[in-house]
């Protein structure tokens, strides 16, 4: 059953830019917006949005309640091992972000997969 994050939970935003016309940018605006505490992810370590960004999900050092995605299947595949060590409770696929094989991967281990617009998710309550 799928289950809404609750307010104050953690985020981790993978792929987020601080670029004005990224998706993931947005994201974690709203995300901020609506209570949640986003966390950038990025190889670069960008500070978004005002919030310090971590190079790699093994940065993370407290629980995550969502990982929503905003990269491609290819570099996504290459966390694989990464997303299942961080064992968040949801995995959200942004749209361009899909990954069947992962996603069947990640809910063979009991991690929540859904592939939806986080910012759809947000503005509809679904999140």
């Amino acid at each position: 059953m799928k289950t809404l994050a609750p307010a104050g939970s953690r985020v981790a935003v993978l792929g987020a830019s601080p670029k004005e016309a990224r998706y993931s940018l947005k994201a974690m605006r709203m995300l901020r917006e609506h209570g949640h505490k986003p966390i950038p992810i990025h190889p670069a370590g960008h500070t978004v949005d005002g919030v310090p960004g971590l190079k790699s999900l093994g940065a993370i050092d407290d629980t995550i309640d969502t990982l929503t995605v905003y990269l491609n299947s290819k570099i996504s595949n290459g966390l694989k091992d990464d997303i299942l060590k961080l064992n968040p409770r949801r995995v959200i696929f942004n749209p361009g972000a899909e990954n069947e094989q992962l996603a069947e991967i990640l809910e063979n281990a009991g991690i929540e997969v859904v592939i939806a617009c986080t910012l759809v998710m947000l503005t509809t309550g679904a999140f």
